[in-house]
């Protein structure tokens, strides 16, 4: 694998990829249906989830590597009181477990250790991380929820958390409820807090490859199993930050080249990665 190449600058389209880009939007996904995609985003994720179980994920021990803040000698807060994360949308857990494994494995204090929220909007992928070995409510809550409702009000309390993440979770919403969600992890966070975010980048090769019939509404796509994938650019994600109370402190694309030359593979993406912090007050 190439190393990562952090860039500001959209991708420029080749004209065999404007012609892909331009066929797309002859035949879109008609209106009605794309409301009972929403209508029925919940059930789509528990098919998911029911078909592929723990098996389609892999566990991201990348995150550490990219997000030093989720790092164990970090995670002791000024205050000397245990820290907060919670990652919205967990799945099955491919990320907070193996931060926990590794908090455990090195016997880590509750003083030095995170605390972990995590919600999901599949009840079936939330059973999967309850039924994990490594569940145990003296280390993490897991709970069903809309992020994009009030609902996890009902679960976390307001300006208590330390970390937000949001691992290709995003774009799996309705970009008309993306501020409802960043406003509701303003609310949750401390004053400082961090969101750490990355997700799917604008012309990624995912995007390029959809047929004709599978586009919803701008860089907003169906995919065959009824889950939606929505492609991101990165001043709009900064905009949708800094309108709600952030700050960015870092954003970018994320080119990542995956070969495999036995396989004959050769696949290039574009992730959008960011960092953005909490301001104390909303000018």
């Amino acid at each position: 694998m190439e190393a990562d190449l952090f860039t500001k600058r959209t991708k420029e389209l080749t004209p065999d990829e404007l012609l892909k880009m331009e066929e797309q939007n002859k035949r879109l996904v008609p209106e009605f249906k794309a409301n009972k995609l929403e209508i029925d985003a919940q059930r789509h994720w528990d098919l998911f989830y029911k078909r592929n179980e723990t098996r389609f994920f892999k566990d991201r021990h990348w995150t550490t590597r990219e997000f030093q803040e989720l790092l164990s000698e970090q995670q002791c807060s000024r205050s000397g009181q245990r820290r907060t994360l919670f990652e919205v949308g967990c799945g099955v857990g491919n990320l907070v477990f193996p931060l926990l494994e590794e908090q455990i494995k090195e016997q880590k204090s509750d003083e030095h250790g995170f605390y972990f929220y995590a919600c999901d909007f599949s009840p079936r992928a939330v059973d999967f991380v309850q039924a994990n070995a490594l569940y145990d409510s003296k280390h993490i809550t897991a709970f069903q929820c809309d992020i994009t409702t009030q609902q996890v009000h009902q679960h976390i309390t307001g300006e208590s958390l330390d970390v937000c993440t949001m691992i290709f979770v995003l774009s799996a919403i309705h970009p008309d409820k993306f501020t409802d969600v960043v406003q509701n992890l303003w609310k949750l966070l401390k004053p400082g807090g961090l969101v750490l975010f990355r997700d799917y980048g604008l012309y990624d090769m995912a995007q390029l490859r959809f047929k004709p019939g599978h586009k919803i509404a701008e860089n907003l796509y169906m995919r065959q199993d009824g889950t939606r994938s929505y492609y991101f650019e990165e001043q709009q994600l900064a905009q949708l930050f800094t309108s709600s109370g952030f700050e960015v402190l870092s954003n970018s694309y994320v080119h990542r080249r995956t070969l495999n030359l036995k396989e004959g593979i050769d696949v290039p993406r574009i992730f959008l990665q960011g960092k953005f912090r909490k301001r104390t007050a909303v000018h």
